[in-house]
C-alpha cells in the first residue's frame, strides 16, 4: 500500500486498532484493514467497538475484513459486525486496491452530500 502512496499505520491486535482510531482525531484514517483472527481482541469485536465509539466517523469509517475465513457465513459475521467488505486470503492485490478505493470514495461522497 505504501508503494501506492498510502500512509499506513500498523498494529498487532484488535485492541490496538480500536485505540489508534479512538486516540486520533475523526477522519484521520481513510479506511481500516482488519484481520479477523488477532490476539487480545479479534477483528469482529474490534469492528463492533469502533462502530460504537462516540465520534462522528465511527459509523462511516470503512472497515474491510481481510481473513482466511472465506466461507459465506464468515463474510456475513464480518458484515454484521459493521465491516463494509470481506476479502478472503490469499489476497489479490488488485481486489484489495479496488475495494479500498471504492469504500473510501463512497465515504467521501457521502460526507460531501451530508
Amino acid at each position: 500500500m505504501t508503494d501506492e502512496g498510502a500512509t499506513v499505520t500498523v498494529v498487532t491486535d484488535g485492541k490496538q486498532a480500536v485505540e489508534i482510531v479512538q486516540n486520533n482525531p475523526p477522519d484521520t484514517f481513510d479506511a481500516v484493514l482488519m484481520d479477523v483472527m488477532m490476539p487480545v481482541m479479534n477483528g469482529i469485536d474490534a469492528a463492533k467497538t469502533i462502530r460504537s465509539l462516540n465520534r462522528p466517523d465511527a459509523k462511516t469509517l470503512p472497515i474491510i475484513a481481510m481473513t482466511a475465513n472465506a466461507f459465506y457465513e464468515d463474510a456475513q459475521k464480518c458484515l454484521a459486525a459493521g465491516m463494509n467488505a470481506h476479502l478472503a486470503k490469499p489476497l489479490q492485490i488488485k481486489e484489495v486496491k479496488q475495494t479500498i478505493a471504492e469504500w473510501v470514495k463512497n465515504n467521501r461522497t457521502a460526507k460531501k452530500d451530508a
